[in-house]
């Protein structure tokens, strides 16, 4: 049986981030519930998927507004329960197995435990045949499978995905979503970004479609990919570039909004 939630649900309140003198989150509110299932983060190139990411794991704070776990808890101990997957997966310059021993140790497990849960985490990835060579040494789908297999080794209650499949053969895609898809279904809250509406399609519970670090919709991913709310969100997904809207659709009062 799980234990209550530590960190969800996850909410942002009216958060805003600055990079240099450009606000690229700009006032954004949304909540994440500890239900399993995956939230989907899309939007154009630049729209701030990323940066919301980073947001929610607390690897950057916000100039303005706040950001909470678990209504409020110490954020502090959010670490301990969740993990983040970056686009490009840092490894260390140790095997593909002792890269999920040692971060299974970071976290206090026992050692005779480590091991099992190491094996079973790089047989779910289809990795075990290569358990001792070094890590470093693998293709880039196989590294990207490794990193998710390291944090699915250490049972976050969320995890967070950057990109998980971007420059992945079908093959090496096919394989990274199964174990995005079980994870998910093993109770632990996905989100992700992706920069493919058919992985968006395939994987979302929810959807968060961004524009210019704006969070223009929220919504279950049966409803958005019928009937998306935002006029935007109705342009992205017929395939529409969106860097010239806002001048040609927006009314100068709308301009100033969105800057």
């Amino acid at each position: 049986m799980r234990t209550a939630p530590k960190t969800l649900p996850l909410e942002l309140h009216a958060v805003s981030l600055k990079a240099g003198d450009k606000w690229v989150i700009k006032d954004l509110s949304c909540r994440f519930e500890a239900a399993a299932g995956c939230s989907v983060i899309i939007g154009p190139n630049g729209a701030g998927k990323s940066l919301l990411l980073k947001l929610c794991h607390g690897l950057i704070s916000p100039e303005k507004g706040r950001v909470s776990w678990a209504g409020g808890a110490d954020p502090g101990l959010r670490g301990q329960h969740q993990a983040m997957v970056l686009q490009r997966p840092v490894l260390l310059r140790r095997s593909v197995r002792a890269n999920v021993t040692f971060a299974l140790k970071v976290k206090g497990v026992e050692k005779a435990e480590r091991r099992r849960r190491a094996d079973q985490a790089l047989a779910r990835a289809g990795l075990s045949r290569y358990a001792q060579r070094p890590a470093r040494l693998l293709s880039f789908g196989e590294q990207q499978r490794l990193a998710l297999a390291r944090a699915w080794a250490v049972r976050p209650e969320m995890l967070l995905l950057d990109e998980p499949s971007a420059n992945l053969d079908p093959a090496a895609t096919h394989l990274v979503e199964e174990i995005i898809q079980d994870t998910a279904a093993a109770g632990t809250k996905v989100i992700m970004t992706t920069h493919d509406l058919h992985q968006a399609r395939r994987l979302a519970g929810e959807i968060l479609f961004m524009h210019r670090g704006r969070l223009k919709e929220q919504a279950p991913a049966a409803r958005f990919f019928e009937a998306p709310e935002n006029d935007l969100a109705q342009a992205f997904l017929r395939g529409e570039l969106l860097w010239w809207r806002r001048r040609s659709i927006y009314a100068p009062d709308e301009q100033r909004k969105d800057a």
